[in-house]
């Protein structure tokens, strides 16, 4: 029978009643003393939001001191249910009035059927709830979000209960059974792939760490945050046909790439794109694009140089400099936020100062047009564009010295002037015609050359003056070596273009580190190189002036970069005899302050993963303590190195071979000796 509780003076044991809402109470002996979670009330109300109540509320009647009625009713079994509805009122979904399903039991002690219900019951099973999730939304054809909402939960939620319910059958039989923990089944929904999920279970060894199955789901896969797929695109490669694999369980860094070949071909026909683009405007004879620089190109390359600006060009810069000035005196001042339309004009002032700058160096035409540009993903996702290759084949032919200044360029005798020389002086079929008989003897050998022997002679003088004039004047000397790096860094033949027997040579990094011509610090040295660069005059011959031109801080400044290409702190183990080589190379990093945190992190490639389990547990215990190294102790190799990079990251740890000594000017006052107690063949030299 099912009535309405007021309607009624008596209501029978098991009766079915609807009581209004506002008439329902907590009974003071249900078992649950702790309260109810927020997110289960909110579950709850959307559930029965979209549901109903499924199960009905069972209740007593409230009686008072004298053991009368009065007219409330405690609720024994579906508090939470009724904290739902109420919140619900409270939300405007319904009123305070609303009617309630609830059976009557006064038979019952209130306390014992309150415990009962929490306590004779089973959970579903979590394989269970994950796959019936999943139906519910191949069946009803439903979202995240609808589902969420049906249940009170959040979407992503609702996610990974999807992912889990899609996972291969085996394996959801294999968790039911207790042969996989949860961490290992959420492990495996990296991907829905199940013939891949069950390959990689059956060959799973007895470490079954999640990292070591994530790693061996995802090898073939491309993170989304290696250079090609940051230059490609997630939205591109998507709309290309493209899976990307998402870790709903982890910070997956924006998921996995699922077809490398797929993504290497898109990133290839980008780069083609852009290599198009920049042969149109700038009409470079050829352009190439690949993946990675090709650093065996064997070419030579050149340079832009500086051009100067055309009226117009200068007229602007000057004024759009002018006009920047007279803003930023303006408003340098002013403590409120600049108005939309100064901002905006800041911008457009500095961008065309940006585009005039940009005209001060420009490549020679006939540069443009026997040479070439290499399009290339750059280690930060963006493409990399590196002009000014010359083909062996496309090179300028050198002139040929011969006597009396003259040359021979193609075939062709030029004077010094670079005049032709008189056609009278060859035949048609180019063979060159003797010249007339010498004069005769008496008159006179004004044309006769000193002998060589003579000549070494003298210029043997001549270098010795050199030498004393030369190291009496510091400042000069400066200029003369600056000058000599400068020829053989910057020129192509520059070796024979100065005086100095000084020869720099640059060790090949990339023969002893794969890839390291692609990292961030190669391409800063990269960009310095070529800003000099830009800066030399075309022909090597102006280059003892350009030198000689520079002011102090710009000479420094070249002589700096030079020696510094000319830097080898490279170990190799058959190099027994370089010993104190590389104690100056120690000594030479504390003196320029080198910290390595800036240009190397300790990945998996880098440094973990070629090192043994010894120096992995190291490295962590000395950046982050015991606790942290006894935590991945008994890791497989593969999943500590995975788990050590993790941790490592952000505490700038470096190994001992990359540590730079703190220079001794940051050195407390215990680590310095006093004076006094040093001994007589030590000193130290101030700072200046």
């Amino acid at each position: 029978m099912t009535t309405t509780a007021n309607s009624i003076p008596t209501v029978e044991n098991g009766a079915t009643v609807f009581i209004p809402l506002n008439k329902l109470k907590k009974h003071p002996k249900n078992a649950r003393k702790t309260p109810h979670s927020e997110a289960s009330i909110e579950a709850k109300a959307a559930s029965i939001a979209a549901k109903g109540i499924l199960q009905n509320l069972v209740v007593e009647p409230e009686l008072d001191a004298a053991g009368e009625p009065t007219g409330g009713y405690l609720v024994t079994i579906g508090e939470g249910r009724r904290l739902a509805q109420m919140l619900r009122v409270k939300r405007k979904e319904i009123k305070k009035t609303e009617p309630i399903r609830c059976v009557i039991d006064t038979a019952n002690d209130a306390a014992e059927i309150s415990l009962d219900e929490n306590v004779t019951r089973e959970n579903l099973h979590p394989a269970d709830e994950y796959e019936r999730f999943r139906e519910l939304s191949e069946n009803h054809g439903w979202g995240a979000e609808e589902i969420a909402a049906r249940f009170g939960v959040s979407p992503h939620v609702v996610k990974q209960r999807m992912r889990l319910g899609a996972v291969s059958p085996k394996l959801l039989q294999a968790y039911r059974d207790g042969e996989l923990t949860l961490d290992q089944l959420m492990a495996f929904a990296i991907t829905d792939d199940h013939a891949r999920q069950e390959h990689v279970y059956q060959n799973l060894s007895y470490n079954r760490d999640p990292s070591i199955i994530r790693r061996d789901l995802t090898k073939m896969n491309v993170a989304a945050t290696d250079r090609r797929a940051v230059f490609v695109g997630a939205q591109a490669y998507a709309e290309a046909g493209g899976n990307i694999i998402r870790d709903l369980f982890t910070e997956d860094r924006g998921g996995f790439f699922e077809d490398p070949a797929l993504l290497d071909r898109l990133a290839i026909e980008k780069l083609e794109w852009v290599a198009a683009e920049v042969q149109e405007a700038e009409g470079w004879k050829w352009t190439a694009a690949y993946l990675d620089f090709p650093h065996a190109h064997g070419m030579h390359r050149v340079y832009p140089h500086s051009v100067e600006l055309s009226e117009a060009d200068a007229a602007s810069y000057d004024a759009a400099q002018d006009e920047l000035e007279r803003l930023t005196a303006e408003w340098e001042d002013a403590d409120i936020d600049l108005p939309s339309e100064v901002d905006a004009r800041f911008a457009e002032l500095e961008a065309e100062i940006e585009r005039i700058n940009a005209l001060r160096h420009a490549y020679d035409p006939d540069e443009i047009a026997r040479g070439g540009v290499f399009v290339v993903v750059a280690h930060d996702g963006q493409a990399r564009i590196e002009r000014g290759f010359i083909r062996a084949e496309d090179e300028a032919p050198e002139p040929e010295a011969v006597e009396d200044g003259e040359t021979v360029i193609d075939g062709v005798r030029v004077n010094g002037d670079g005049e032709i020389i008189d056609g009278d002086e060859q035949d048609g079929e180019g063979d060159h015609v003797p010249a007339s008989e010498p004069e005769e003897e008496d008159a006179g050998d004004d044309g006769k050359p000193l002998p060589d022997s003579l000549i070494r002679d003298l210029t043997a003088h001549r270098t010795l003056g050199l030498r004393l004039a030369l190291g009496e004047q510091p400042d000069m000397a400066l200029i003369a070596v600056i000058h000599t790096l400068a020829a053989q860094t910057f020129y192509k033949g520059g070796g024979e273009a100065h005086c100095l027997e000084i020869r720099p040579t640059s060790n090949y990094l990339a023969a002893h580190a794969d890839g390291i011509e692609d990292t961030a610090a190669a391409k800063m040295l990269a960009d310095r190189h070529a800003g000099w660069a830009a800066d030399m005059p075309c022909d090597v011959a102006d280059l003892w002036g350009f030198v000689a031109g520079l002011d102090y801080a710009s000479l420094m400044a070249l002589l700096a970069h030079c020696a510094s290409l000319t830097v080898n702190a490279v170990k190799l183990p058959w190099e027994t005899s370089k010993r104190r080589a590389h104690e100056t190379a120690d000594k030479l990093a504390t003196a320029v302050t080198l910290d390595m945190t800036a240009h190397w992190t300790p990945t998996v490639r880098a440094y973990l993963g070629r090192v043994t389990k010894a120096h992995i547990l190291a490295a962590v215990r000395e950046a982050l303590g015991d606790e942290a190294a006894e935590r991945i102790a008994d890791m497989k190799k593969p999943a500590m190195a995975e788990t050590a990079e993790q941790l490592l990251a952000g505490t700038g740890w470096l190994p001992p071979v990359l540590r730079t000594e703190r220079p001794e000017a940051f050195a407390t006052d215990a680590d310095v000796m006093a004076p006094e107690a040093q001994s007589d063949d030590h000193f130290v030299v101030a700072a200046e």
